[in-house]
């Protein structure tokens, strides 16, 4: 709280949300966190995004820190996550210890079987890989962890996300715009 809006007897509530998603070149992580900022900018947030990934792209590794706040961000890098989106076995290795204790580790338990060692940290296991492809969602998986991360962390309403979606589908691909929708509605009621 700032000193003019403690003189007021003002509560303001900041939240900020470090988000770190990570997995192999192909899986959408970039994307998603594109839908996370614009969901956030939707809601008039602060955000950065920035992405990160090695040079053979798809099949490589792949990850972007994001940042959704109610404050300036000063720094587009996220060190310590909140959040971590884990869609690999070497996203999880490689990350699982920078998360903040506290923190929310997701991880697409389809493709990563292995648990979360820690226990300061949020664990949730979801299946997004084999979800996505038994509602014949194919490649939708990534959709499907921002539903998630929308359930846990409620840094934006559901409706935002999908008001996300309507806005970053073109003309050219409005096919895919209700699976989109569905695959963010089956990560945010999964329990």
């Amino acid at each position: 709280m700032d000193l003019m809006s403690e003189r007021m007897g003002i509560s303001i509530m900041s939240n900020t949300y470090n988000m770190l998603l990570a997995g192999f070149g192909g899986q959408g992580v970039l994307f998603a966190g594109k839908l996370i900022i614009s969901a956030g900018i939707k809601e008039g947030k602060q955000v950065t995004w920035l992405p990160s990934y090695g040079p053979e792209m798809r099949g490589g590794t792949a990850n972007c820190s994001v940042i959704v706040s109610d404050n300036e961000v000063a720094s587009p890098l996220v060190v310590k996550p909140d959040v971590l989106l884990a869609m690999n076995l070497p996203s999880l290795d490689k990350f699982e210890d920078i998360v903040a204790p506290g923190g929310i580790i997701i991880v697409d338990s389809s493709l990563v079987e292995k648990k979360v060692k820690r226990t300061d940290v949020k664990a949730y296991y979801l299946p997004a890989t084999k979800m996505a492809i038994e509602n014949d969602l194919k490649g939708l998986a990534n959709v499907i962890m921002v539903g998630k991360i929308a359930l846990e962390t409620k840094f934006v309403s559901i409706d935002t996300i999908e008001a996300a979606i309507r806005s970053s589908i073109s003309e050219k691909k409005i096919h895919l715009l209700e699976p989109n929708i569905k695959a963010v509605k089956l990560g945010y009621e999964f329990v």
